[in-house]
């Protein structure tokens, strides 16, 4: 990339991808403004460090257009930031969960298979997407986890712009000469999260003034320090109740936050569709209001309690 004199906008970018830690990137990028601005910064950070760099753009394959859109973001990585780029299209089957959540499942699925074992995976999502998760989490009533949002690292996946506003990458992308795509399912009011930024946001930033964005983003990094001790130990309690049966004596012996979330793990495993707050709730019940009712029906499994244990049935 051309050297070119950055504003503030570009500098804060770009010092934060210098918190990422060493090594190859992997930058997941659809050309909107948040990850076109994260190739740039991550361009200079790696030109400085002399780290291995290059990008992917998912084609979902969701647009008629979409696989002209990729191929223009792939030029535009390639000659304006000089980064190696590749377009990796991908087939969206939605299995009831909605389109976003299959678009997602999909591209993480593209990007952890196009990965090489030693990079990271940069994601661009910011404090506006981490805001939006935390009211969609509310919404939901998914507990404490929900309300976490999402991490800042995952394994191999890292989102560097969870302190910034999405303002900051659209000035970010101006100041290295880019040109984002603007994806128009981010103004398509069927989608919950276009509605959740496009009008619950901004009517409660018009109702309890400005700061709302900040405040949800930090009340989900201080939820996910308490998310993360608790599922630490639930984690220790777990390896106590390994088996296709969970002893009801045993949970009623945890804390109920430690023996939820040790339902929920093992519902999972036992093959539960889903395991939402309402789903586990559900299944609780058979542990502390016991009345010999017959069981419980979940997404993909029965649960019923039987000599004093929960065992899992698929239906």
């Amino acid at each position: 990339m051309a050297r070119r004199a950055l504003g503030s906008a570009g500098l804060n970018v770009v010092q934060a991808v210098e918190r990422v830690r060493r090594g190859p990137l992997l930058i997941a990028c659809s050309g909107g403004p948040d990850s076109l601005a994260l190739a740039g910064a991550a361009a200079v950070v790696a030109a400085r460090r002399g780290d291995p760099i290059r990008a992917v753009v998912v084609d979902h394959g969701l647009q008629p257009e979409s696989a002209d859109v990729a191929a223009g973001v792939v030029t535009q990585l390639q000659q304006r930031l000089k980064l190696a780029a590749e377009v990796i299209g991908v087939q969206v089957r939605d299995d009831g969960d909605g389109p976003e959540a299959a678009a997602r499942d999909a591209r993480y699925a593209a990007l952890q298979a196009a990965a090489t074992e030693d990079e990271h995976i940069l994601l661009g999502h910011t404090m506006d997407d981490q805001a939006e998760t935390v009211l969609l989490g509310l919404a939901r009533g998914s507990g404490v986890r929900s309300l976490a949002g999402m991490p800042a690292a995952r394994g191999r996946f890292v989102r560097p712009f969870l302190g910034l506003r999405r303002s900051v990458t659209a000035a970010a992308c101006q100041e290295f000469g880019l040109d984002p795509w603007i994806d128009p399912h981010n103004q398509d009011r069927r989608f919950t999260r276009v509605r959740v930024r496009t009008e619950v946001i901004p009517t409660l930033e018009e109702q309890l003034g400005p700061g709302v964005t900040e405040a949800l983003a930090r009340s989900a990094q201080l939820a996910r320090a308490d998310a993360d001790y608790l599922d630490e130990l639930a984690s220790r309690a777990t390896r106590d109740l390994a088996g296709p049966a969970l002893n009801v004596d045993v949970l009623l012996n945890l804390p109920e936050p430690i023996a939820t979330r040790v339902l929920r793990w093992w519902l999972l495993d036992a093959g539960a569709h889903e395991a939402s707050a309402t789903h586990i709730q559900a299944a609780w019940g058979l542990v502390v209001d016991w009345r010999g009712q017959v069981g419980v029906d979940l997404p993909g499994l029965r649960i019923r309690r039987h000599a004093g244990r929960l065992l899992a049935e698929p239906l």
